[in-house]
């Protein structure tokens, strides 16, 4: 099958970790015999303006056309402004687009468009649509559902798409119950979840911290770029700060605009992997540093109560609670009990997921 991937967010050649979840599912749809194509519109901005987002970092700059993981990507641009006070203006100036994208794609045409968020991706995603006449379904990561249903100028737009998709797709069935509770009537509606999955390289079994206790210098992984108001960097140094008191030699290591080996290779050395966040739709960083042999302590974000032990996983953040919970895992003898992170969250299941949706599309045309 032809597929158009339609995305607000990709790695760019100016900033290689944005975005990678989207990356990584266009690799699995090209492993499972699909031809992919990726359209990345970018913002028209200054560079100074890069500083109200940091998945805005590297947009000014970023050209227009890139290779990325053997995929070319496109990357026109269109007129947005921050808190997107005229919407009506970002809707008509991304499907302007349309043009720009036909030219590109020369004769090229998909048999199916799927675009990850919906804001405002998703207008162009539903107007080539009609325009090609063939099905398009969206992929909600989170922001869209957590705060654009909410939002005084875009809610009812991204309400709006996501009823004339022909499906939609959350990546956690929380984004699903939540879309459900704010009157959501979808088409057709799937959980699939972001695969996770790790290089022989990088690959760790989970073991015992061995050290002296409350002596020793422990590294925390705080995953994320500390600008990014919803990650809640705060709340980790403050219960760096609380281990520090109980005798620990805290480092706190951040994650900004690193490429995926460098986030991998942080991950090994890391004795925990702290997640602080006000919100989240997975978090994939969770499952990765498993994966890299790293325990997770984390806020109850996303879907970590379902695989971390729940004295990982902390309902009320306090810095003394997460101190707690940083110790334990530190503590525990993870050889002996093992943490499995979910089958739905394997390639394999989430391929055979996008293969039924895609299928199952193509059969009512």
């Amino acid at each position: 099958m032809k597929i158009l991937l339609v995305t607000l967010l990709h790695p760019l050649p100016t900033n290689a970790a944005r975005g990678t979840f989207v990356a990584d599912h266009a690799q699995l749809l090209r492993e499972m015999g699909h031809d992919v194509r990726i359209v990345n519109p970018l913002p028209r901005l200054l560079k100074y303006m890069e500083q109200s987002r940091s998945t805005l970092t590297g947009v000014a700059k970023a050209p227009k056309q890139f290779e990325h993981n053997g995929f070319q990507i496109f990357s026109p641009r269109y007129v947005a402004y921050t808190d997107h006070p005229y919407p009506w203006l970002t809707s008509r100036s991304i499907r302007n687009r349309q043009r720009s994208i036909e030219k590109w794609l020369s004769g090229w045409r998909p048999d199916h468009i799927i675009a990850h968020t919906l804001w405002p991706v998703g207008e162009l995603a539903r107007s080539l649509s009609k325009r090609w006449k063939v099905p398009w379904t969206g992929v909600v990561h989170g922001h869209d559902v957590d705060v654009g249903l909410t939002h005084q100028t875009t809610g009812k737009r991204i309400k709006a798409l996501m009823e004339s998709a022909d499906s939609m797709v959350f990546v956690s069935e929380r984004l699903r119950r939540t879309s459900d509770a704010f009157g959501v009537q979808t088409n057709k509606a799937y959980t699939i979840a972001c695969h996770s999955e790790m290089d022989d390289e990088w690959a760790r079994t989970m073991k015992k911290w061995k050290g002296r206790w409350r002596r020793e210098a422990i590294d925390i992984l705080f995953p994320a770029d500390p600008r990014r108001p919803e990650k809640n960097h705060y709340l980790a140094l403050q219960t760096g700060e609380i281990l520090e008191q109980r005798g620990w030699v805290v480092g706190m290591t951040t994650l900004k605009q690193q490429p995926r080996s460098i986030v991998w290779d942080r991950m090994i050395v890391a004795n925990v992997t702290l997640i602080t966040s006000h919100r989240e739709s997975g978090p994939l960083v969770a499952r990765e540093s498993i994966l890299c042999g790293t325990p997770v302590v984390s806020t109850n974000v996303g879907d970590v109560a379902s695989y971390l032990p729940m004295e990982c996983v902390i309902d009320e953040a306090t810095p003394e609670a997460l101190a707690d919970a940083c110790e334990h895992a530190l503590q525990t003898d993870w050889e002996s009990s093992p943490i499995t992170l979910p089958q739905r969250t394997t390639s394999q299941t989430v391929g055979q997921q996008w293969s039924s949706l895609l299928e199952g599309l193509a059969e009512e045309e």
